[in-house]
């Protein structure tokens, strides 16, 4: 698999300068980006309003490219001008990053959303991704979130991006995850876990045994800042995961992401780099 980064790392240096933010993150070693568009409603790009001929241009001259975007919200009615972007830029991934589900019957409500935004993206010659976090490991009527989205989802047009941090914390084992699904996850997402932390692993057991309902203000009250480290600095058996990954999988890329940390962010995901140098299996 070939490293990549996902740009949400460095979001606030691209708040105050995205270009020069996106040069010296390829200066730095990583040519694979994936962009984050959290607003994707109104600009139709990599999320700082930045046309794709002149984004384009800038990664050419970096020697980089995007080859995944984090679109929100993922709106059919938005979503064509979100597509034709990333086709002039290249991009081979489009990213469902989060959603939330109140009942099974959310889910497949939404499962037929995601149906309809995978016939797009592939009718533009993308594939659409679903993004992991813990709350898809809970469990409506004896089956997790997680597998209800897949079995809902049309194999052809809906794929999987595997946060294995996010899945860890909802209790599960990440390379037991990659064996069971398979040629569906196309990346693989990747943080580390501090071993000061590691009794505070475990997000989903709570809110299975409680039947909580898990929306954004759940989600960011029971997430700590300090239960994230550099990859590859942490607890996390990341070379299994990229064994799986090679194997088992379709993945191409290997997408390191930094939530928080302690370090200015190009600090940070310089430690990254060196962290996770040391496994073998993976490509610069």
């Amino acid at each position: 698999m070939k490293v990549g980064i996902q740009l949400y790392s460095v979001r606030n240096h691209i708040a105050q300068d995205p270009i020069a933010t996106i040069k010296t993150v390829a200066a730095e070693g990583y040519r694979y980006l994936e962009a984050v568009n959290y607003n994707a409603c109104k600009d139709c790009g990599v999320g700082f309003g930045v046309p794709a001929k002149e984004i384009k241009q800038v990664l050419d001259g970096e020697g980089a490219r995007i080859i995944s975007a984090h679109i929100f919200p993922m709106d059919s009615e938005t979503l064509g001008p979100v597509l034709e972007y990333h086709r002039q830029i290249g991009t081979k991934y489009v990213v469902m990053p989060m959603d939330f589900y109140q009942d099974r019957e959310e889910v497949l409500r939404k499962a037929e959303g995601l149906n309809k935004a995978g016939r797009q993206c592939a009718d533009a010659g993308m594939t659409l991704l679903y993004h992991n976090h813990f709350h898809e490991f809970q469990i409506f009527d004896k089956t997790t979130i997680i597998d209800l989205i897949l079995i809902h989802t049309d194999p052809a047009l809906v794929k999987l991006e595997l946060d294995t941090y996010w899945a860890m914390r909802g209790g599960q084992d990440p390379v037991a995850l990659l064996k069971k699904y398979g040629e569906r996850v196309r990346l693989i997402h990747q943080k580390d876990f501090p071993a000061e932390y590691k009794d505070e692993v475990n997000l989903i057991d709570a809110v299975n045994q409680g039947r909580l309902k898990v929306d954004m203000q759940y989600f960011e009250s029971g997430v700590s800042d300090k239960a994230f480290t550099e990859a590859g600095a942490g607890i996390m058996d990341i070379q299994k995961i990229i064994n799986a990954g090679n194997v088992i999988c379709k993945s191409e890329y290997i997408i390191l992401e930094q939530d928080y940390s302690l370090y200015d962010e190009i600090e940070s995901i310089r430690i990254s780099m060196k962290s996770f140098k040391k496994f073998k299996g993976i490509v610069w």
